[in-house]
């Protein structure tokens, strides 16, 4: 790998003009695509093989008409205190709201409250259904507009009003301040990290390159592949933050070849060919991940998996092709001042490029630990172990309205309903009832529907509604208790029991559903595959690292850090969104289940990254063990060259991920404060103190590889061996430039 990757470092060098036009051609490509593609939808999450699903596919049959119908809105209006919403004055102002919708082309019907029993025990609340003839996406904004002034109306008349339903859904967008901030902090931390704002450039450019152009694509794609977008955003996020991360190490180690004294070609080459490597390794590693999501069985959690997926494989294409090209264009600028300073005749050494500068905190953070292995070892396991303790009391679901924000029309909506008509009606069970079978379908519904009624934590059940061929029932039972209650949910599973026995006495089959029923077997399922999924993932991070390092105890140690990590993500997932810890600070004004789809996404992404830095750092440690160091020189070699870079790469890609904390969508939030957590824990305490401590304590048996093993294994070389060659003779080095450290790079 090594060795094609060297050729097409060099390659992009030479050419540097055309893989930018390339680049910028496809960019261009990519934005036309999108901004002239049609609109897509949100579509709703479904679960093929649940009880749920089977009954939506049920009603599509039956009740056809059902699902021709566009989007809904629901107008709640209450009362002034001490007024009731059937007095004459609230009365008329409710019927003078719904009567204007009337004119607007797009306007199907609207629910007359008062004679469809819409009105609140108490006679405070009141709701009506508006339906229209479109999508939601297809609502213009003179719809939209008139559904508001029918509202404002309202409340002139001294109404509260409030607005719910699919009408008022709209599609995420990014570029809000805090992803920007997400992104400054990126910057300042690549102008640190590089010494050269000509560099930080560099990889922020091929970065927004890469994940523009993937965000068009996902845009373009998103009414033919049903792509939401969540998708989208996903792709944003990894995109960018692989991609700096990916630009980074590579033009780090292009500047350690410079450094060395390599004409820039040949640095271009050589650091394509050995932090190229571990990038495709990396890259490899998360799109594998990511892909994999698709066995779980959700068609959306697979979109989102193949969405993030390709915003990766973009990034490492750009990263190994456009970013040696940019070294070409950019020339020396692309190198720190002092290296610069030292090019020239007569240049004066800089202390870092002569080593005798102090050493820097990678190298003094590295020593700390060899000097006290076992109790660095202890603190930072029994830390994470710790902040991992809240995952069991994990709670999954989906959510809803309830989790908005207070400031949101919806969520008051939400508030009201409840209030007026109980908890649960936020949140109704639809049963059906297939009586194709049954000898009398009139005795069968009867049955099913006074088992429902009899079921404890049913509020109240409606009148069973008839398909044309009178074969199939609808019946709609309320809840007591709010949708993402654990009470809803055993609610469920009661129901199915009694229902379906009294069902099959009579020859019937009958289903549970209705969202919040898909809701509560989304996230079982998720429950249910979340063990072996993160088996499978464990098992590919153990054989991946096996082929990598030649090593069996580095993967074990691997995959066991992973876990820590993930575990300690996951505590604070619970802490936050379940127990509200810290929530106020981060705009989460609801607290409630973790998002049932993000163990698995999250599981996916931070195995890659985590074998990102695996990769990163202990392949210089290797490069000084193949060389003779003792294993101590080879986790201080290590950490000298790779720490600072892994270090910074680290910081930006948990900017980018907290930066999307902000945006109000409760799922990306939760991906956003669970991926930022996990790099965290994974970089800083898994990777820089648990594994030189681990390494330390094993000495020579972590690098042991039985000889038969060693034979069976492919040599992938991630670590350019291939290469071969030593640094340039003493008289082609750039004046004032030496080796850092004792082995020669050739050889890493």
């Amino acid at each position: 790998m090594a060795k094609f990757l060297y050729r097409i470092g060099r390659w992009a060098f030479r050419r540097r003009r055309l893989v930018a036009v390339v680049w910028l051609a496809g960019l261009v490509l990519a934005v036309g695509a999108a901004a002239t593609a049609p609109a897509g939808e949100d579509e709703d999450l479904a679960m093929p093989g649940t009880e749920s699903q089977q009954a939506f596919d049920l009603l599509d049959e039956r009740f056809p008409d059902s699902n021709a119908q566009g989007a809904e809105a629901r107008l709640v209006f209450r009362a002034p205190d001490g007024q009731r919403i059937t007095a004459k004055e609230n009365r008329a102002a409710v019927e003078e709201a719904l009567g204007s919708l009337d004119g607007n082309k797009q306007f199907s019907s609207a629910t007359d409250p008062f004679t469809t029993g819409a009105v609140s025990g108490d006679g405070t609340i009141a709701y009506s259904t508006v339906t229209y003839t479109v999508d939601a996406v297809k609502l213009t904004e003179a719809t939209k507009t008139a559904l508001e002034d029918a509202a404002g109306g309202a409340r002139d008349a001294g109404l509260t009003v409030e607005t719910g339903g699919s009408a008022l859904d709209s599609e995420e967008e990014p570029g809000g301040t805090t992803e920007l901030v997400g992104v400054a902090v990126a910057a300042v931390v690549l102008v640190l990290a590089l010494g050269s704002l000509v560099a930080a450039g560099l990889s922020l450019l091929t970065a927004l390159l890469g994940v523009v152009i993937a965000f068009g694509l996902v845009t373009a794609l998103s009414v033919p592949l049903g792509l939401s977008s969540t998708v989208a955003i996903l792709a944003l996020m990894l995109g960018l933050a692989v991609g700096i991360d990916y630009a980074l190490f590579i033009t780090s180690r292009f500047r350690d070849e410079r450094a060395r004294g390599h004409a820039p070609e040949e640095a271009a080459g050589r650091a394509v060919g050995t932090a190229g490597s571990a990038v495709v390794f990396a890259g490899a590693t998360v799109v594998i991940a990511l892909a994999g999501l698709g066995v779980v069985g959700i068609p959306e959690l697979t979109r989102m998996g193949l969405g993030g997926a390709g915003a990766v494989t973009l990034a490492v294409l750009v990263a190994l092709t456009l970013t040696p090209a940019l070294f070409g264009l950019f020339g020396r600028r692309v190198l720190p001042r002092a290296l610069r300073r030292a090019d020239r005749p007569g240049g004066r050494p800089h202390p870092a490029h002569t080593g005798a500068g102090r050493p820097g905190l990678a190298t003094r953070w590295a020593r700390f630990v060899l000097r006290r292995p076992a109790a660095v070892l202890l603190t930072a396991v029994l830390g994470l172990g710790a902040v991992a303790a809240p995952v069991l009391s994990l709670e999954l679901g989906l959510p809803g309205d309830e989790s908005k924000s207070t400031a949101t029309t919806e969520r008051r909506a939400y508030d009201l309903l409840s209030e007026g008509f109980g908890p649960g009606f936020n949140g109704p069970l639809t049963v059906v009832v297939d009586t194709s079978r049954a000898e009398d379908p009139a005795a069968a519904t009867d049955a099913v529907v006074e088992a429902v009624k009899g079921v404890d934590g049913v509020a109240s059940v409606g009148d069973p509604v008839l398909d044309g061929g009178k074969d199939t029932a609808l019946v709609t039972a309320v809840p007591e208790t709010a949708p993402n209650s654990s009470e809803t949910k055993d609610l469920v599973h009661a129901l199915r029991d009694k229902a379906s026995d009294i069902g099959a006495d009579n020859g019937a089959d009958v289903f549970v559903t209705g969202k919040t029923a898909l809701n509560i077997d989304i996230s079982e399922a998720m429950a249910d595959a979340l063990i072996p999924y993160l088996t499978v993932v464990i098992g590919l991070a153990v054989l991946l690292l096996l082929l990598v390092f030649r090593s069996v105890l580095v993967p074990v140690k691997a995959a066991l850090g992973f876990l820590l990590s993930v575990g300690a993500a996951f505590g604070v997932l619970v802490a936050v969104f379940q127990w509200g810890w810290a929530a106020g600070l981060l705009g989460i004004e609801q607290t409630g289940p973790v998002m049932s789809l993000m163990p698995i996404l999250i599981i996916g992404i931070v195995f890659g990254l985590a074998m990102d830095y695996e990769v990163f750092l202990l392949t210089r440690m290797r490069e000084a063990h193949v060389h003779g160091a003792s294993p101590e020189e080879a986790i201080v070699h290590g950490f000298r060259h790779s720490g600072r870079v892994v270090a910074a790469a680290a910081v930006i890609m948990i900017s980018v991920f907290a930066g999307f904390v902000g945006m109000s969508s409760p799922t990306i939030q939760t991906m956003g404060i669970g991926l930022a957590s996990a790099v965290a824990f994974d970089a800083f305490v898994v990777r820089m103190a648990i594994v030189p401590a681990v390494l330390a304590l094993l000495g020579h048996r972590a690098w042991w590889l039985p000889r038969t093993l060693n034979r069976m294994l492919p040599n992938v070389d991630i670590e350019g061996e291939a290469l071969g060659g030593a640094d340039p003779a003493p008289a082609a080095t750039v004046p004032g430039a030496v080796v850092q450290g004792s082995f020669p790079v050739g050889r890493s």
